[in-house]
């Protein structure tokens, strides 16, 4: 993406008055922020203001802000990744919130591959440690790329496992791509943008703010085929994490510790309610099962193949369930009784194919 497109993108994020699924879904609509800017704002209904000024007005005070964030992206190496853009992660596009805009440093071809995420408590146990460690080495051994939260504790010990594995590692942050936190983590980072990746929805320089991590937990787990909670007490950010997972139809998995360990329990309460019990990485490859074909099938899809007008028998069975009301991927696998991963492979070709369209609310027929 040039600099002009850049500044776009930063100014189309910035508008007042359009929220992110807004952004998101006029993005898809359009095809992209070229074709967004050049729309008609009041035909559209936005309470957007003087949108079209501050999208070519260059003298703005709302674009000072602007060229201090492209400075900022500059300065980082980072770049965005719209939801209209080819090579936004298919699985992230197929949550309920998709980020409209991704900002991204190292490559980004990691987000569209096979991932599982590894997070937990950022006061670990010295065992937990080593066994998140272990674990995303052997499963970053075994192809899976690693995703994480570059927090401290499970998540930094599961990226460094990851690259010192010779693998690679995705970390989701809840800041400005700028900006690195915890700054104990600037060596960790740099490592990531050479070996794998940072990702983040947030414009350059926001800080660490705490509403903004349970919204960087949806990334997580929608990036991932599942989501492998090492230890985490009760509450934790971990378990909100595995929730956001199991909503997205995503493999939940989580260790079996004593019931003495307090620092395991958020384990044993997701076992108790359904998540995969891991001992071994053979127990997450197993389950990963139908999840990871689709992950291979969305990334092997051939750039711009013209929809021939003919359906395969599972797409043509989600198409006959979506009508002009809403209805989420969850809803669509209960009632299809299809595996989830059919279901979201179905919906993804669909929606390539310009039959359907992914709202607030969930899928609709075009």
């Amino acid at each position: 993406m040039n600099v002009a497109d850049t500044r776009l993108c930063l100014l189309l994020h910035s508008l007042p008055g359009i929220d992110n699924t807004t952004l998101g879904r006029l993005l898809l609509e359009f095809g992209g922020p070229r074709a967004l800017a050049r729309a008609r704002w009041g035909e559209l209904g936005l309470p957007v203001g003087h949108a079209r000024e501050l999208l070519h007005d260059h003298k703005s005070g709302q674009c000072i802000d602007i060229e201090a964030q492209l400075q900022a992206l500059t300065r980082s190496g980072a770049y965005i990744l719209p939801i209209s853009d080819a090579r936004y992660p298919p699985l992230l596009r197929t949550i309920h919130d998709p980020p409209p805009l991704l900002y991204v440093r190292g490559d980004c071809a990691l987000l569209s591959q096979a991932q599982l995420a590894i997070v937990g408590s950022r006061r670990a146990s010295p065992v937990g440690l080593r066994t998140a460690g272990s674990l995303a080495g052997q499963l970053a051994r075994a192809g899976l790329v690693i995703g994480s939260g570059l927090a401290q504790g499970i998540d930094g010990a599961a990226h460094q496992g990851a690259l010192v594995a010779g693998g690679s590692s995705v970390a989701v942050m809840a800041t400005g791509i700028d900006r690195v936190y915890p700054a104990r983590h600037h060596g960790l980072a740099q490592e990531l943008v050479e070996s794998g990746c940072l990702v983040t929805e947030f414009p350059p320089g926001i800080p660490p703010l705490r509403h903004n991590f349970p919204r960087r937990n949806r990334i997580i787990s929608g990036l991932a085929l599942g989501v492998l909670v090492v230890e985490a007490a009760l509450p934790s950010g971990s378990l909100i994490t595995a929730r956001t997972a199991m909503e997205q139809g995503r493999e939940v998995f989580a260790l079996p510790w004593s019931i003495y360990h307090a620092g395991g329990a958020g384990c044993l309460h997701l076992i108790r309610d359904g998540a995969k019990m891991v001992q071994t990485v053979t127990d997450v490859l197993e389950e990963l099962g139908a999840l990871y074909a689709l992950q291979q099938d969305l990334c092997n899809l051939p750039d711009e193949e013209p929809f021939s007008g003919e359906l395969a028998e599972e797409e043509q069975a989600v198409l006959g369930l979506l009508g002009y009301e809403a209805i989420t991927a969850d809803e669509l696998v209960e009632v299809s009784a299809m595996p989830v991963g059919r279901v979201l492979a179905a919906l993804s070709l669909l929606e390539m194919n310009g039959l359907i369209n992914l709202t607030a609310g969930g899928y609709i027929r075009c």
